[in-house]
């Protein structure tokens, strides 16, 4: 079992960068693979980006490929969400999400994903 804190949310300007952590608790984090969600206000909660237990693999959502960068630091017990040109319609709660798989397909439905952290909230301003 993992818990999941998140944090690094704020108010932002459209156009600044802004750089989300999730820390997580236990000894097997190295064989979660790790996610990133949003959810807006009135909308359903959706992927944004996903990485392999190992690292060695990511992916993105459209709305973010380019913008967006997922990393993780096994050491640390962390992953990170790198948000630069942020948009006003980035704006969400934001959670980190993890399922104990050492598979190499990386998934983007929130089912495929066990645990979650609490989310930290983005605003971008225009």
């Amino acid at each position: 079992q993992v818990q999941l804190v998140e944090s690094g949310g704020g108010l932002v300007q459209a156009g600044d960068s802004l750089r989300l952590s999730c820390a997580a608790s236990g000894r097997t984090f190295g064989s979660y693979r790790m996610g990133w969600f949003r959810q807006a206000p009135g909308k359903e909660r959706e992927f944004v980006a996903a990485i392999r237990w190992d690292g060695t693999d990511t992916y993105y959502a459209d709305s973010v490929k380019g913008r967006f960068t997922i990393s993780r630091d096994n050491a640390k017990n962390a992953v990170y969400l790198q948000m630069n040109s942020l948009k006003p319609e980035d704006t969400a709660v934001y959670y980190c999400a993890a399922r104990y798989s050492r598979t190499p397909t990386l998934r983007t439905a929130v089912s495929e994903y066990d645990y979650w952290g609490q989310g930290t909230q983005v605003t971008v301003s225009s």
